[in-house]
């Protein structure tokens, strides 16, 4: 039996804030109901520990995240969830003390993605109070997320406002280095006991648009990864956000039956041989991430 490093299970389509590096949904709003959730985890649970609250839409403005936690907690379940914060303090009370809750990553980058942004100092500190709040009381792990950068045209502009952002976080953390010292591209740095930051380039969502690239590829999708949107559509991976690769729907047939379909099999097998069956994984950049002349079964994914 497969067994997934990460399960996807989308809480939400919709989202508070409007990012220039996020496509809006083209899906309809909706909500995960209680009923489906359960539903959703009593199929998956032989397949993985660990569910991530995330692949489009934010999922804190679910008005039941806190009801959540606590089923997964009860079916044995580990969450992780990416948020881009901004809600951290209305929902609070529904994250702190729950056993269930074994990550959040807050996507920094996300206040200077949306144009509505005010009041940065604001912003960040919600987010530092609730993670040493969090911190303290339990084992759970943070992950500051700054994916911004531009290898061409970063702005001075952007730059500054990065090390607003950076400054803040070495200030509140009494840091003795410059965060940039010690962190490259794609990789983390500590800043704390179980409290870390990423920096990487600006990610860009695949999308049926762009060019087909027909060269040899691998990707982890179905191998240690796969996900489920709001409305039941089972998809390969967290990147595909519009459920261009539709598996078939959990709510209409089992998840076993979904996976170890043609489709499915047929998208692991190529990725095997190198082959990209799907054209959407073929207008995926995010697959040249992987060394072909490594062995890709050792690499290890750091989107999450």
């Amino acid at each position: 039996m497969k067994k997934f490093k990460k399960f996807y299970i989308e809480t939400t389509s919709v989202c508070n804030l409007a990012c220039t590096f996020c496509p809006p949904t083209k899906r309809q709003a909706n909500f995960l109901k209680i009923e489906d959730f359960k539903t959703t985890l009593r199929q998956i649970k032989p397949y993985t520990d660990y569910i991530y609250f995330h692949v489009k839409g934010e999922p804190l403005l679910h008005p039941k995240m806190d009801e959540m936690l606590d089923i997964a907690h009860e079916q044995g379940f580990k969450v992780n969830i990416t948020t881009n914060g901004t809600l951290i303090n209305k929902n609070k009370h529904k994250l702190l003390g729950k056993p269930a809750l074994r990550q959040m990553n807050f996507s920094l980058h996300s206040f200077d993605g949306h144009e509505g942004s005010t009041d940065r100092n604001g912003y960040i500190t919600s987010v530092i109070h609730f993670v040493k709040e969090a911190v303290a009381q339990s084992n759970i792990i943070i992950s500051f997320r700054l994916w911004n950068l531009n290898e061409d045209n970063m702005t001075n502009a952007q730059r500054n406002r990065n090390r607003e952002t950076l400054e803040y976080i070495e200030r509140e953390f009494d840091l003795d280095f410059r965060i940039e010292e010690k962190v490259t591209p794609g990789s983390g740095v500590k800043i704390a006991d179980r409290i870390y930051l990423n920096q990487d380039y600006e990610f860009k969502w695949p999308d049926l648009k762009e060019e087909e690239d027909h060269s040899p590829g691998f990707c982890h999708g179905l191998r240690n990864q796969a996900g489920v949107l709001v409305d039941g559509t089972v998809i390969p991976c967290c990147l595909d956000g519009e459920g261009v690769i539709n598996l078939g729907n959990i709510h209409q047939e089992s998840f076993a039956d979904i996976i170890d379909g043609e489709r499915a099999s047929n998208i692991v097998e190529g990725f095997s041989r190198r082959e990209v069956t799907e054209e959407l994984c073929r207008k995926c950049g995010y697959r040249k991430r992987f060394d072909l002349t490594t062995d890709p079964l050792q690499v290890v994914s750091t989107h999450a």
